[in-house]
Parts: structure tokens; sequence; C-alpha cells
């Protein structure tokens, strides 16, 4: 699907064509860009199309190209066809190409650049008019050959697909004739692919022969749509000219796709081809159902066949186990006598062995109660020394405890005593320190009433002498006065 739809990044000139389908109508903008080549003069030399194409695309810069390739190479020019996003694009771009040069590498001259909007190869009023006014074989009077049928190619199939039937990828003729409507009551519609006998007849016009079940049917389809008044077809013409194809799907994401259209000259909606066709489905429904039944018949006489031959089979199959079984049984048989008899003969030969192993339990058991009488005694008289041993253990042991006793009850004497003294002698200190720190606070306190009786002495006699500087310089001021006075 990639190759026959590109992506849209631009939907602003959508023309509503389906909506609930999702599908408009887009104007095809397409530009001819041709590069005027110079005469080469060195044999063996030659101008690189893919370096021309490059050199295109960057002259268009920023803009771009939707797709961009080489439509004529001739040694004197090379016609570029390049397709862009929107209509409006087209005259910004033959602004930057029309006109410019090139300069390729390894040639000397220059190329000269040509650029305008490309004509669309669309059939017009004219051409359908003179075609079926023309044509002798044509009933102008009658549905299908007149000009009222549109032939389309390369819809996308699942761009008609209804919502059931989207995982088969096949279009619905509802949707399509739904879509058409918009322009006129449409007749009918006819799309190939859907009939599975359509590869099958033989049924085919001059030169519009239906091309059905080529590559990509899966992709894309044809589809002929037949319009009930004349207006409609025209209406349906003129929207469809110079147009492609746009879907926006239910995630909000644009494809166009650039779809061929044509009016019908084949006459294939027309009644007598529609008759026709139908004649020979049911003669194809017929020959299929024939076949059918033929290769039912075939069928169910081969498994008849095959069903007594496996009877057969069966049957002698069951003889075969019938005998086989017969002689397994006595083989059986026989295995369970000899089996009888060495069983026998292992039973007595297993009583005499297990005879010897019980004298040999016996005497072993035996054995073992005297060793065990032996052990038990032995225990008792080691019991005896041990105790006897323990008995001396335990009063060394207290003899011990008590001197160790008697040895920490002097070193707790001792240690009391050097606690004491040191308890005494610490007391002694803390006296000391406090008699001291109390001669110190003393003789500070002392020093401090010395300060301030001294302090106090020197401001007294401050103020005296500052009462008597007053005093004497009153009298002194009185007596300039008086001087000043005579």
């Amino acid at each position: 699907m990639a190759g026959i739809t590109q992506v849209c990044n631009d939907t602003s000139e959508k023309i509503e064509l389906f909506p609930p389908q999702g599908l408009y109508l887009k104007p095809l903008a397409k530009i001819n860009v041709c590069v005027q080549l110079p005469q080469l003069k060195q044999p063996g030399k030659s101008i690189s199309n893919w370096e021309v194409m490059e050199r295109v695309k960057h002259m268009a810069r920023p803009h771009s190209f939707l797709t961009l390739k080489i439509i004529k190479s001739t040694l004197e020019f090379i016609r570029l066809e390049g397709e862009t996003e929107t209509k409006a694009l087209i005259k910004t771009l033959i602004q930057r190409l029309d006109a410019k040069t090139i300069k390729l590498s390894g040639f000397p001259d220059i190329l000269k650049v040509k650029a305008a909007e490309a004509k669309v190869s669309f059939p017009l009023r004219h051409d359908w008019d003179s075609y079926f006014r023309d044509a002798k074989n044509m009933n102008e009077m009658k549905s299908g050959e007149r000009p009222d049928t549109i032939h389309f190619r390369d819809l996308p199939t699942r761009w008609f697909a209804s919502a059931r039937s989207r995982e088969s990828d096949k279009p619905n003729e509802q949707y399509l004739k739904r879509t058409w409507e918009g322009y006129g009551e449409v007749r009918c519609v006819d799309i190939p692919m859907l009939d599975p006998y359509r590869k099958e007849m033989t049924t085919s016009t001059k030169s519009g022969a239906i091309q059905t079940f080529t590559y990509g049917q899966d992709l894309t389809f044809e589809a002929f749509v037949q319009f009930k008044e004349y207006i409609g077809f025209v209406k349906a013409m003129d929207s469809l000219r110079g147009m492609k194809l746009l879907y926006i799907g239910e995630d909000e994401k644009a494809y166009t796709a650039n779809i061929k259209v044509d009016f019908d000259k084949t006459k294939h909606l027309s009644d007598k081809s529609i008759k026709k066709r139908r004649i020979e489905r049911w003669k194809l429904e017929q020959l299929e159902k024939e076949r059918e039944d033929k290769v039912r018949n075939e069928r169910e006489e081969e498994e008849r066949k095959q069903e007594e031959e496996r009877r057969k089979k069966r049957e002698e199959e069951e003889d075969k186990e019938r005998k086989r079984i017969e002689k397994v049984q006595k083989k059986e048989d026989r295995r369970k006598s000899r089996e009888e008899k060495r069983k026998h003969k292992a039973l007595q030969k297993r009583k005499k062995e297990e005879e010897k192993k019980l004298q040999q339990k016996i005497a072993l058991e035996e054995r073992k109660f005297l060793i065990a009488q032996r052990k038990l005694e032995s225990i008792r008289l080691m019991s005896e020394l041990f105790n006897a041993v323990k008995k001396i253990k335990v009063k060394e042991d207290l003899e011990k405890h008590e001197r160790e006793a008697e040895e920490m009850r002097k070193k707790e004497l001792e240690m009391e005593q050097i606690q004491k003294e040191q308890d005494l002698k610490r007391k002694l200190e803390a006296r000391k320190r406090k008699k001291d720190r109390l001669e110190r606070q003393e003789h500070e306190l002392r020093s401090k009433i010395l300060k301030n009786w001294k302090v106090k002495e020197e401001r007294e006699e401050e103020i005296q002498r500052e009462s008597l500087r007053k005093k004497i310089a009153g009298q002194g001021k009185m007596k300039s006065a008086v001087v000043v006075k005579k």
C-alpha cells in the first residue's frame, strides 16, 4: 500500500467527497522541469541524470517535491515531472527554477532550466461527446451506450472497504455508490474483482477489455459507476479533473492516491453487456455446479470403494489378530507353566536359605547378648571408679574454692582501706581548694574596695580642684571688667 498511496501532511485544499468514509478530493499539483543539455565535445563522457535531479531538488529548497521523476531524456534535454504538496506551492517553485541555470561538476558549460505547471491529462466534454457521436455501434437512447459511465482504476481497496470486510480487503459496492451520489443519482456500479467468475468470462469489448486479476489486485481495484442522468456524469467528471483522492482515517492521518479516471468506451454497464455477463455467469455457475456434482459423485464412489477396501482389510486384520491372539495365548500358557515350576523351585530354595539365615541370626543375637552383658559389667565397674574419682575431685575443688574465697575477702578489705584513704585524701584536697578559693576571693574583694576608694578620693579631689578653678576664674573676670571701665 505504501507504493500506491502517499502520506499527506497538508489537507488545507481538500474538497468533500464522502466524509463518512473519510474520502475527499485534493488538487493535483504537478510541475514540468526541462533542463537544456550542452553539446558533449569529449567522446565517452555523459551527464548524470541523477546529478541533474539532485541539483533541481537543491534549487527548490527549502521546499521539496513529493515525487520527482524523469519522464524523457535525450541528448538535447532532460524533462522531469515533479509533484508538490499543494497547488499554491507551484508558483513558488516556478520562480525558483524557471530561467535559472545549473553548473555540473566536470562540465564547463551551464545548463538552462525551464519550469512550468504541468498539464493534466484528462478527458474533456468534447472528447466524450465526439466519441459517442461518431461511434456507429452506440445508441445514445440506451444506458451504457452514451456518456454516463465512469471507469475508475487504481482505487485503493481499503478506502472503500466496510468495517466488517476490512480484514478481507474487499471493496464495498454500496460505499462506492454512496461516494458518487453527491453528483447525481447513480444507476448502478460494478466492481469486477468482487465477481469470482469474472476471470473465466470471455466477454470483452473492442479495445477496452476488462483487465481483472492483475498485479496489485489486493491493493487497488477498478470500478464502473453509471449515472442515471447525463448532468451527474458531467459534474463527476468535472470535479475529478486535475484531482487525486484523499483519505483521512480515524487516527487523523491523511493519505493521497493518484487514480485513473476515464469515460467508459466498452458499453460495460449497458443492459446488453449486463445481461450477457449474467447469462455467462449463470452458465459458469451451472458448469461449476455440474463439476461439483461430478466431483462429489466421484468422491462418494471413491469413498465407497475405499470403505469396502477398509472393511475387507479390517476383516483380514481381525482374522490375523484372532490367530495371533490364540498363538499368544498358547505361548502364554506354556510360559505360565514354566513360571510355576520356576516359582516352586525358587520357593523351596528360598525356604532353605531363610532357615539358614534364621540359624545365623540366632547365633548372631546370642553373641550380641554376650557382648552386651560384658559391656554392661564394664560400664558398672567404670561407674564405680568414676564415682570415687569424682568424690576426690569434689573435695579438692571445695578446698580450692574456700582458699580462693578467703583470698577474695582479704583483697576486698585491702581495697576498702585504700578507698577510705583515697576518700580522705580527696576531702583534704577539696578543703584546701575551698580555702584557697575563699582567700583569693577575699583578696580580690579587698583589691576592688581599695580601688573604688581610691577612685572616689580622686573624684572628690577633682571636684574640689574644679570648684577652686571656677572661683579663681570668676575673680579674674571681675578684675578685667574694672580695668576696661577705666
